[in-house]
């Protein structure tokens, strides 16, 4: 049996662990550290950083190796943490497990969620000397700032398109390798873009958020209201306020409403002019 002697070394307050020679325990990787709680540290041989746990230096391993042992089954990307997959796969599910208890709005990542959580707090901690625009995020300024600057540092290798937005590059490329992420799981139809996804969903689920001011009606589509709009409240009456889809109605409503108004102002005539001879 191998014996552990355990001495203090003058000088020196912190206690030390010392192997007796009559037995060595040769281990790669492995050094005794932090004696208090015989705690044990893993060292990665590619960038000398030191791991608890052999498991968590066998993940930290993979950005040297790039492994990727985690696949979308849905569009074949690949990650090195199950973690990294499950919040991947929720742009094909569209599930959103964030919920803003403000304004009802969801998240698929909870970073994003908190950085929402800022808009409500009213901090907006970062300004653009430019336009004195005002951001929560300081990375939202920095894409900001492109504005005024122009610079569009995400080229496609493609067609050589540039754009200041990295997420803007990345949908672009889509149009090269014809990728769908967007799976709807109530149809199975695939879209290349997570905005084109949701408004999809809007069929399944019936949301109508835009509304017209006019007559009430509900639709799904932003441009659908607009159209809606121009075709149907085209011509208004500034009189009674009310409107019309073609504009022989408009004009044929007007005739009438100017006959009644000049019918009323005549009658109001007739009945000043009788007050002053009474």
């Amino acid at each position: 049996m191998c014996r552990i002697l355990l001495k203090e070394e003058k000088n020196i307050t912190s206690r030390k662990i010392f192997i007796s020679q009559q037995m060595s325990f040769p281990k790669p990787q492995r050094q005794m550290q932090n004696i208090t709680g015989l705690k044990k540290s893993l060292i990665c041989s590619d960038c000398g950083r030191s791991c608890s746990r052999e498991s968590h230096l066998k993940i930290h391993q993979r950005i040297h190796t790039g492994e990727r042992p985690y696949h979308c089954s849905d569009c074949g990307k690949s990650f090195s943490l199950p973690y990294h997959l499950k919040v991947h796969q929720r742009i094909h599910t569209g599930e959103k497990p964030y919920l803003c208890s403000e304004c009802g709005k969801s998240f698929n990542q909870r970073s994003n969620f908190l950085q929402h959580q800022r808009i409500h707090a009213g901090e907006k901690s970062y300004h653009c000397t430019e336009c004195g625009k005002s951001f929560t995020i300081q990375n939202h300024l920095k894409i900001h700032l492109r504005v005024h600057t122009g610079e569009k540092p995400y080229r496609c290798d493609e067609c050589g398109k540039s754009f200041s937005q990295h997420n803007a590059l990345k949908t672009h490329q889509r149009i090269h390798t014809g990728e769908k992420p967007y799976h709807c799981t109530a149809c199975g139809k695939r879209f290349s873009r997570q905005s084109s996804f949701q408004l999809h969903q809007r069929i399944h689920t019936g949301v109508k958020p835009f509304y017209c001011s006019e007559c009430g009606k509900g639709f799904n589509r932003q441009s659908y209201l607009q159209r809606h709009h121009k075709c149907v409240h085209k011509y208004h009456c500034s009189v009674c306020k009310k409107s019309f889809r073609d504009q022989s109605s408009f004009q044929r409503h007007h005739h009438e409403k100017k006959s009644d108004l000049s019918h009323i102002k005549q009658k109001t005539s007739d009945l000043s002019h009788f007050s002053l001879v009474m």
